[in-house]
């Protein structure tokens, strides 16, 4: 695939909310493959659907033929990055942040193509370069390209000024350390290309400043779309919480059925962001009407399980699906928890199942949902959240639990 095309499919997809001197960034990369770089902290042993964004454009970028640099902040999650955040992050320990890379890096596996040859993606840690760091050398050589005016002007900052939130020293320094690391991956790999989510627009706009002003080379930056659904829902939550992309912690099935869920008015756009289909093959999907609808779906969730959990996984949970939806049986690749028989025999009050069977949030949300109709155990509506389940429900050493019509766990008496 040409690499020049890369920047006109990046925004045909909708990857591109903003980009500096696009048509300079254009020359650069028709002069050869380039390489390009996001930041993910540590802040988590995961990475999430909300950071898929960032994931798929960095792997639409190495599938054009350049290379995709992940830098992971080992030393900059010591601080935290104010952007968007109304509160200062806890403080991890050193333990915990390399526990959180080891995983973060785990997540990238099943997108991007890691090695030494070209357009091989590449992995940094910026503890590398920031923990050999002197304080006042940093303060002489660095921060005097840093005027305070200028950095109460980014958003980063001064929204959390606004809302009368207090903002750390430490954290102040999040901008200059993010700019440090652009001019450094630029120094030592020829990272031309910096690219993160809206909320990153002003630390990008320092670095590239500051890669200016103290080697004399234009770099660029490049923003994505904060992405929320049709109905205005932050991408990648849930009742039950983040969808995350390890694969230990969210089953293939519950992974399938999160996209399978997409709202009609997203298949198109999430197609595009999340999928490596040819954007006509989605001009075609995304038009069809009615019950229709429901296949592009069903392919939206096969395409984006496949990339986590692999094809066999993704082709298993679409037919863990069919089975249960619309052939009506119970099928054995359901997710499933494991309950003491003992309590099973004993029983268990319907609200406290659900919750422990992760079909609800709490035990207060199991509630609302059993008196709003919406749970049934084998398949027979319950309305009473008090009633007790016991192992006298159990079919073929299995109780199906339903919330709705799209999630269901069984429950196995061990």
């Amino acid at each position: 695939m040409s690499t020049s095309n890369f920047l006109d499919e990046a925004i045909a997809r909708g990857f591109v909310f903003q980009c500096t001197d696009a048509e300079a960034l254009r020359a650069e990369i028709e002069a050869g493959p380039i390489a390009a770089y996001i930041g993910f902290d540590c802040t988590a042993d995961s990475l999430h659907v909300g950071n898929l964004v960032q994931i798929m454009i960095l792997r639409l970028l190495q599938r054009h033929g350049h290379t995709p640099v992940v830098l992971l902040g080992g030393g900059t999650t010591r601080i935290g990055d104010p952007s968007g955040k109304d509160e200062s992050r806890q403080m991890l320990t050193e333990a915990a942040i390399a526990a959180n890379m080891a995983g973060i890096r785990r997540c990238f596996a099943g997108f991007l193509r890691f090695g030494e040859e070209p357009a091989e993606a590449m992995l940094a840690n910026n503890a590398d370069w920031l923990d050999g760091l002197g304080y006042i050398p940093l303060l002489r050589d660095i921060g005097a390209h840093f005027t305070i005016n200028r950095m109460l002007g980014f958003d980063s900052v001064r929204l959390r000024l606004e809302r009368q939130q207090p903002l750390t020293f430490l954290e102040f320094n999040y901008m200059i350390l993010q700019s440090y690391d652009f001019r450094e991956l630029n120094r030592r790999l020829g990272v031309v290309l910096q690219i993160g989510g809206s909320d990153q627009w002003g630390n990008i706009v320092a670095g590239m400043e500051l890669t200016r002003r103290t080697d004399g080379k234009a770099v660029f930056g490049l923003t994505t779309p904060l992405i929320t659904t049709a109905s205005g829902a932050k991408m990648g939550k849930t009742a039950q919480g983040a969808v995350w992309l390890a694969a230990d912690r969210v089953s293939a099935y519950d992974y399938w059925q999160f996209w399978r869920n997409t709202e009609d008015a997203d298949v198109g756009r999430f197609l595009r962001l999340f999928t490596d289909l040819p954007l006509e093959e989605i001009t075609r999907l995304e038009c069809l009407g009615g019950a229709a609808i429901n296949e592009a779906k069903k392919i939206l969730a096969t395409e984006a399980t496949t990339l986590v959990h692999g094809a066999e996984a993704a082709a298993l949970a679409a037919e863990t699906a069919r089975l249960a939806f619309e052939a009506g049986e119970v099928a054995a690749a359901l997710p499933s928890i494991d309950v003491p028989l003992g309590e099973l025999e004993a029983g268990i009050a319907a609200f406290r199942l659900f919750t422990v069977a992760g079909l609800a949030a709490s035990n207060s949300e199991a509630r609302r949902l059993i008196r709003g109709g919406g749970a049934k155990v084998n398949d027979a509506l319950i309305i009473d959240e008090g009633d007790i389940i016991s192992s006298a429900l159990l079919r073929n050493g299995t109780i199906k639990l339903s919330s709705g019509r799209k999630q269901h766990r069984l429950v196995r008496g061990v």
